[in-house]
């Protein structure tokens, strides 16, 4: 469904949680494409949702409504009359009772007010959390869009946050197939790329830590990662895309964090990236095998992992939130090879 740009043809949609990492892109994007864009926040007049006023199109396109996710009403009102919705709002936090009541009732209110709007499509953004949390799988299956987190696994790990992704996105298929909505899930994993926002959220801290100082040794785990970007267009483009149906795992490569902190020490040198593993005793972690071919088949050219380390931390200086030491070689000069 193009758009053209004209506000008379211009169809309306909904970014719940607009101020957030991946939501800011997705309301910026949006507006590029034409889209007249109303966006869902706690509080319209904090500051650190004023970025999203600056966008290109922003004035004549865009408005902020006051809404909150247990609040059937503020969300009513913020869906009635749109065409489609990008349910990205959810808690980011490992406790359970912050987590999991607010991500399960908040999509459902938010998928039963996108049917009463009869809206023509609701994208859902879930998590990868909601997807490999599985201590069954073998080393040698590869997750896709079939697999589902063992929830019971979660509990007894204390993963809150995969547990309540879970939950929530099990409940949003439930009520969307209930209330006959045309729901597509998008599945990111942890996600990297510039901020267009003030703060830093937590996916960026897992890559500061590495440059600040603070960690002096890395984990031997594994992490899938994929620029924001890419995971904003990813909704766009299973929302546009008419024979876009069920979930999409948006990946773009799998690392060991000694991958990371060698990629990021050869790009920044000058920072104190850390050297050793915090677990010198065990194997090296492998990487799993995953899919992303149901993204790649509707046309997405994912950011090569490098890339999208290099503009994070770019942005990073950019943004003053990490300083710029004195470098004999300035990273600017090195040059990006995927």
């Amino acid at each position: 469904m193009p758009v053209d740009g004209s506000s008379t043809t211009a169809p309306t949609v909904c970014v719940t949680g607009a101020g957030g990492f991946i939501a800011s892109w997705i309301v910026k994007l949006l507006l590029q494409k034409g889209y007249i864009v109303r966006g869902t926040v706690r509080n319209p007049e904090d500051p650190k949702n004023g970025h999203l006023k600056e966008f290109e199109g922003a004035a004549e396109r865009f408005s902020l409504y006051k809404a909150d996710l247990l609040d059937f009403e503020s969300l009513r009102a913020a869906i009635n009359g749109c065409d489609g919705v990008f349910h990205t709002a959810s808690p980011v936090t490992d406790d359970p009772e912050q987590m999991v009541e607010p991500a399960v009732n908040g999509t459902k209110n938010v998928i039963i007010a996108a049917a009463e709007a009869k809206v023509r499509r609701v994208v859902f953004t879930s998590s990868i959390g909601a997807v490999y949390m599985d201590p069954n799988r073998g080393p040698d299956e590869i997750v896709d869009e079939s697999c589902w987190s063992d929830l019971e696994f979660c509990k007894n790990t204390k993963n809150w946050y995969c547990y309540g992704k879970a939950v929530a996105e099990q409940a949003a298929w439930e009520v969307a197939k209930e209330k006959e909505v045309d729901l597509v899930v998008v599945n990111p994993v942890l996600v990297l790329g510039p901020l267009l926002q003030p703060t830093i959220n937590a996916s960026i801290i897992h890559i500061l830590k590495y440059l600040t100082g603070s960690a002096k040794t890395y984990a031997n785990s594994v992490q899938a990662y994929v620029h924001v970007k890419d995971v904003a267009l990813a909704h766009i483009l299973v929302y546009e895309n008419p024979s876009a149906s069920g979930r999409y795992l948006c990946a773009e490569s799998v690392l060991h964090r000694g991958e990371i902190v060698e990629i990021l020490a050869k790009l920044f040198p000058e920072y104190p990236v850390p050297t050793k593993c915090s677990d010198e005793v065990n194997p090296r972690k492998k990487a799993y095998k995953f899919s992303n071919q149901k993204l790649k088949d509707l046309g997405l050219e994912f950011t090569p992992v490098k890339q999208c380390l290099y503009e994070t931390v770019k942005n990073l200086q950019e943004k003053g939130h990490l300083p710029t030491p004195t470098s004999t070689q300035p990273a600017d000069s090195i040059r990006i090879q995927s």
